[in-house]
Protein backbone atom coordinates (compact mmCIF):
# COMPACT_ATOMS: atom_id res chain seq x y z
CA UNK A 1 0.00 0.00 0.00
CA UNK A 2 1.02 3.49 -0.80
CA UNK A 3 2.28 5.33 2.27
CA UNK A 4 -0.02 8.16 1.41
CA UNK A 5 -3.03 6.09 1.19
CA UNK A 6 -1.90 4.48 4.30
CA UNK A 7 -1.74 7.63 6.35
CA UNK A 8 -4.86 8.71 5.10
CA UNK A 9 -6.66 6.02 5.92
CA UNK A 10 -4.98 6.05 9.05
CA UNK A 11 -6.99 9.58 9.57
CA UNK A 12 -9.68 8.16 8.20
CA UNK A 13 -9.63 5.72 11.12
CA UNK A 14 -9.12 8.51 13.92
CA UNK A 15 -12.26 10.81 12.06
CA UNK A 16 -14.20 7.53 11.79
CA UNK A 17 -13.92 6.87 15.36
CA UNK A 18 -14.78 10.19 16.41
CA UNK A 19 -18.08 10.10 13.87
CA UNK A 20 -19.21 6.40 15.98
CA UNK A 21 -18.19 8.43 19.62
CA UNK A 22 -19.53 11.29 18.74
CA UNK A 23 -23.22 10.30 20.06
CA UNK A 24 -21.88 9.24 23.87
CA UNK A 25 -22.84 12.50 24.86
CA UNK A 26 -26.44 12.28 23.73
CA UNK A 27 -26.40 8.37 24.86
CA UNK A 28 -24.84 9.98 28.51
CA UNK A 29 -28.19 11.97 28.92
CA UNK A 30 -30.13 9.19 27.90
CA UNK A 31 -29.15 7.06 30.21
CA UNK A 32 -28.86 9.78 33.32
CA UNK A 33 -32.68 10.46 31.85
CA UNK A 34 -33.45 6.76 31.34
CA UNK A 35 -35.55 7.87 28.61
CA UNK A 36 -34.93 8.45 25.22
CA UNK A 37 -37.08 11.49 24.68
CA UNK A 38 -37.98 11.93 20.92
CA UNK A 39 -34.72 10.27 19.51
CA UNK A 40 -34.57 7.97 16.67
CA UNK A 41 -33.03 4.63 16.99
CA UNK A 42 -33.13 4.06 13.03
CA UNK A 43 -29.78 5.74 12.36
CA UNK A 44 -28.13 3.70 14.83
CA UNK A 45 -29.31 0.46 13.63
CA UNK A 46 -28.79 1.06 9.99
CA UNK A 47 -25.36 2.19 10.90
CA UNK A 48 -24.63 -0.86 12.93
CA UNK A 49 -25.60 -3.16 10.05
CA UNK A 50 -23.18 -0.83 7.42
CA UNK A 51 -20.50 -1.46 9.82
CA UNK A 52 -20.63 -5.07 10.47
CA UNK A 53 -20.83 -5.19 6.63
CA UNK A 54 -17.57 -2.62 6.06
CA UNK A 55 -15.77 -4.93 8.46
CA UNK A 56 -16.84 -7.98 5.88
CA UNK A 57 -16.28 -6.45 3.02
CA UNK A 58 -12.31 -5.21 4.52
CA UNK A 59 -11.89 -8.78 5.18
CA UNK A 60 -12.40 -10.21 1.73
CA UNK A 61 -11.08 -7.21 -0.16
CA UNK A 62 -7.00 -6.89 -0.52
CA UNK A 63 -5.52 -3.91 1.33
CA UNK A 64 -8.91 -3.12 2.79
CA UNK A 65 -7.66 -3.88 6.57
CA UNK A 66 -8.40 -0.20 7.33
CA UNK A 67 -11.72 -0.24 6.13
CA UNK A 68 -12.14 -2.96 8.57
CA UNK A 69 -10.78 -2.47 11.50
CA UNK A 70 -12.14 1.11 11.90
CA UNK A 71 -15.99 -0.75 11.39
CA UNK A 72 -14.86 -2.98 14.42
CA UNK A 73 -15.23 -0.02 16.66
CA UNK A 74 -18.58 0.78 15.10
CA UNK A 75 -19.79 -2.31 15.49
CA UNK A 76 -18.70 -2.10 19.31
CA UNK A 77 -20.31 1.25 19.84
CA UNK A 78 -23.45 0.92 17.82
CA UNK A 79 -24.10 -2.23 19.73
CA UNK A 80 -23.92 -0.13 22.81
CA UNK A 81 -26.34 2.34 21.34
CA UNK A 82 -29.06 0.19 20.12
CA UNK A 83 -28.67 -1.70 23.65
CA UNK A 84 -29.12 1.55 25.41
CA UNK A 85 -32.30 2.03 23.15
CA UNK A 86 -33.67 -1.36 24.09
CA UNK A 87 -33.15 -0.66 28.06
CA UNK A 88 -34.97 2.94 27.99
CA UNK A 89 -37.38 3.78 25.13
CA UNK A 90 -41.24 3.28 25.39
CA UNK A 91 -42.35 0.45 25.17
CA UNK A 92 -43.81 1.22 21.33
CA UNK A 93 -41.01 2.29 20.35
CA UNK A 94 -38.10 -0.30 21.77
CA UNK A 95 -40.82 -2.87 20.24
CA UNK A 96 -39.71 -0.92 17.08
CA UNK A 97 -36.08 -1.07 17.81
CA UNK A 98 -36.12 -4.65 18.21
CA UNK A 99 -37.79 -5.66 15.24
CA UNK A 100 -35.51 -3.20 13.48
CA UNK A 101 -32.77 -5.31 14.99
CA UNK A 102 -33.92 -8.51 14.16
CA UNK A 103 -34.85 -7.56 10.43
CA UNK A 104 -31.54 -5.00 9.37
CA UNK A 105 -28.64 -6.04 11.48
CA UNK A 106 -29.78 -9.71 12.10
CA UNK A 107 -31.60 -10.61 9.66
CA UNK A 108 -30.11 -8.75 6.30
CA UNK A 109 -26.61 -8.95 7.31
CA UNK A 110 -27.01 -12.93 7.67
CA UNK A 111 -28.62 -13.27 4.37
CA UNK A 112 -25.81 -11.13 2.54
CA UNK A 113 -23.22 -13.17 4.30
CA UNK A 114 -24.77 -16.25 3.40
CA UNK A 115 -24.88 -15.89 -0.59
CA UNK A 116 -21.82 -13.96 -1.05
CA UNK A 117 -19.93 -16.82 1.26
CA UNK A 118 -21.41 -19.71 -0.48
CA UNK A 119 -22.48 -18.69 -3.75
CA UNK A 120 -19.78 -16.23 -4.54
CA UNK A 121 -16.10 -15.74 -5.01
CA UNK A 122 -13.43 -13.35 -5.77
CA UNK A 123 -14.41 -10.77 -7.79
CA UNK A 124 -17.90 -11.21 -7.50
CA UNK A 125 -18.20 -11.26 -4.31
CA UNK A 126 -16.10 -7.82 -3.49
CA UNK A 127 -18.44 -5.98 -6.24
CA UNK A 128 -21.66 -7.70 -4.17
CA UNK A 129 -20.97 -7.03 -0.79
CA UNK A 130 -19.31 -3.42 -1.70
CA UNK A 131 -22.24 -2.28 -3.73
CA UNK A 132 -24.81 -3.49 -0.81
CA UNK A 133 -22.23 -1.51 1.35
CA UNK A 134 -22.47 1.91 -0.70
CA UNK A 135 -26.43 1.81 -0.66
CA UNK A 136 -26.05 1.29 3.06
CA UNK A 137 -24.04 4.70 3.41
CA UNK A 138 -25.80 6.57 1.32
CA UNK A 139 -28.89 5.55 3.46
CA UNK A 140 -26.62 6.27 6.69
CA UNK A 141 -25.63 9.52 5.33
CA UNK A 142 -29.24 10.38 4.04
CA UNK A 143 -31.07 9.46 7.62
CA UNK A 144 -29.80 12.70 9.02
CA UNK A 145 -32.21 14.20 6.60
CA UNK A 146 -35.34 13.63 8.34
CA UNK A 147 -33.59 15.14 11.37
CA UNK A 148 -33.17 18.56 9.00
CA UNK A 149 -36.58 18.60 8.39
CA UNK A 150 -37.06 18.68 12.49
CA UNK A 151 -34.26 21.47 12.80
CA UNK A 152 -36.28 24.08 9.68
CA UNK A 153 -39.77 23.18 10.81
CA UNK A 154 -38.88 23.79 14.73
CA UNK A 155 -36.12 26.41 13.82
CA UNK A 156 -34.52 24.32 16.97
CA UNK A 157 -30.94 22.25 16.84
CA UNK A 158 -31.67 20.16 19.81
CA UNK A 159 -31.86 17.27 18.46
CA UNK A 160 -29.05 17.70 15.52
CA UNK A 161 -25.91 17.50 17.68
CA UNK A 162 -23.23 19.33 16.09
CA UNK A 163 -20.13 17.38 16.84
CA UNK A 164 -22.06 14.55 15.03
CA UNK A 165 -22.59 16.82 11.77
CA UNK A 166 -18.97 18.11 12.04
CA UNK A 167 -17.40 14.83 11.81
CA UNK A 168 -19.79 13.59 9.39
CA UNK A 169 -18.68 16.32 7.23
CA UNK A 170 -14.60 15.89 8.07
CA UNK A 171 -15.03 11.25 7.79
CA UNK A 172 -16.89 11.89 4.18
CA UNK A 173 -14.31 13.88 2.84
CA UNK A 174 -11.23 12.11 4.18
CA UNK A 175 -12.38 9.19 3.05
CA UNK A 176 -12.99 10.39 -0.41
CA UNK A 177 -10.05 11.21 -0.73
CA UNK A 178 -8.62 7.67 0.51
CA UNK A 179 -11.28 6.27 -2.16
CA UNK A 180 -9.99 8.46 -5.20
CA UNK A 181 -6.60 7.39 -4.76
CA UNK A 182 -7.33 3.54 -3.98
CA UNK A 183 -9.65 3.92 -6.69
CA UNK A 184 -12.34 2.42 -4.94
CA UNK A 185 -15.96 3.44 -5.69
CA UNK A 186 -17.66 1.54 -3.45
CA UNK A 187 -15.94 4.24 -0.81
CA UNK A 188 -15.79 7.24 -2.91
CA UNK A 189 -19.55 7.30 -4.22
CA UNK A 190 -21.39 7.07 -0.30
CA UNK A 191 -18.78 9.30 1.05
CA UNK A 192 -18.91 12.14 -1.93
CA UNK A 193 -22.79 11.85 -0.85
CA UNK A 194 -21.88 11.78 2.64
CA UNK A 195 -19.14 14.69 2.47
CA UNK A 196 -22.28 16.65 0.54
CA UNK A 197 -24.71 16.17 3.42
CA UNK A 198 -22.47 17.22 6.30
CA UNK A 199 -21.68 20.46 4.78
CA UNK A 200 -25.59 20.77 4.28
CA UNK A 201 -25.87 20.25 8.14
CA UNK A 202 -23.36 21.94 9.28
CA UNK A 203 -25.17 25.17 7.34
CA UNK A 204 -28.57 24.74 8.51
CA UNK A 205 -26.84 24.44 12.22
CA UNK A 206 -25.04 27.64 11.69
CA UNK A 207 -28.59 29.24 10.32
CA UNK A 208 -30.69 28.02 13.03
CA UNK A 209 -28.75 28.00 16.91
CA UNK A 210 -28.85 31.80 15.88
CA UNK A 211 -32.94 31.53 15.82
CA UNK A 212 -32.68 29.06 19.10
CA UNK A 213 -30.70 31.47 21.10
CA UNK A 214 -32.84 34.20 19.81
CA UNK A 215 -35.77 32.39 21.10
CA UNK A 216 -33.69 31.38 24.45
CA UNK A 217 -33.19 35.25 25.00
CA UNK A 218 -36.82 36.16 24.33
CA UNK A 219 -37.89 33.32 27.26
CA UNK A 220 -35.45 35.14 29.54
CA UNK A 221 -36.70 38.00 28.98
CA UNK A 222 -40.57 37.19 29.20
CA UNK A 223 -39.71 35.56 32.77
CA UNK A 224 -37.85 38.19 33.59
CA UNK A 225 -40.68 40.72 32.98
CA UNK A 226 -43.20 38.75 34.38
CA UNK A 227 -41.15 38.37 37.69
CA UNK A 228 -41.21 42.46 37.51
CA UNK A 229 -44.49 42.82 37.24
CA UNK A 230 -45.56 41.69 40.75
CA UNK A 231 -43.10 44.17 42.19
CA UNK A 232 -44.21 47.13 40.14
CA UNK A 233 -47.97 46.46 41.20
CA UNK A 234 -46.46 45.94 44.67
CA UNK A 235 -44.36 49.69 44.68
CA UNK A 236 -47.53 50.96 42.89
CA UNK A 237 -49.75 49.93 46.14
CA UNK A 238 -47.04 51.57 48.17
CA UNK A 239 -47.06 54.91 46.76
CA UNK A 240 -50.72 54.93 47.07
CA UNK A 241 -50.87 53.69 50.73
CA UNK A 242 -48.39 56.74 51.07
CA UNK A 243 -50.44 59.05 48.89
CA UNK A 244 -53.29 58.51 51.26
CA UNK A 245 -51.19 58.69 54.16
CA UNK A 246 -50.02 61.68 53.49
CA UNK A 247 -54.10 63.22 52.76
Amino acid sequence: MDPLVFYIGVLGNIISVLVFASPIETFWRITKSKSTEDFEPTPYVVTLLSSSLWVYYGLTKPDAFLVATVNCVGVVLETIYVVLFLLYAKPNLRAKTARLVGLLDVGLFGLVFFVTWFFMTGNLRIVAVGTICACLNIFMYGSPLLVMKTVINTRCVEYMPFFLSFFLFLNGGIWTAYAILQKDIFLGIPNGIGFIFGSAQLVIYRIFINCQESKLLRERNGEYESLQEPLARTENIEERIRHVDEV
